[in-house]
């Protein structure tokens, strides 16, 4: 269960119990509310119940639009590089082909050894 789901039965609970013993308490006393103390601590709980309800709701809302956000950007990026690759490839292409000559074009291969930093001692 959520925070959010768990804040609204808190504080639906906490106003059903304020009800039920002022209820309670006004009938076997023949009227009058429950104890201060009984009502401020129902009460108390209840809004703070509420409150973090309506914090938890905002922060779900607010992470959904930031997902959504992300995955736009995402998805832009990824459009962006597609046809900016192209573009450079094409480019090139047709440089290389309206110069008439056939260039020497060496492809890089990987390293045979990596770099290794020296220290005094080593050799």
């Amino acid at each position: 269960m959520t925070l959010k789901w768990l804040a609204v039965v808190v504080a639906a609970v906490s106003l059903t119990l304020f009800v039920t013993t002022n209820v309670v308490v006004g009938t076997v006393r023949g009227g009058g509310p429950a104890p201060l103390l009984v009502n401020v601590l129902a009460l108390t709980v209840a809004g703070t119940a509420t409150v973090l309800a309506v914090v938890a709701g905002l922060h779900e809302r607010l992470d959904a639009r930031i997902t959504a956000l992300t995955d736009f950007l995402v998805a832009r990026l990824n459009d962006l590089d597609r046809t900016a690759g192209d573009s450079h490839t094409a480019f090139v292409e047709g440089y290389l082909l309206s110069r008439a000559q056939d260039p020497a074009v060496v492809p890089i291969g990987p390293r045979l050894r990596e770099r290794r930093a020296m220290i005094s001692g080593d050799d």
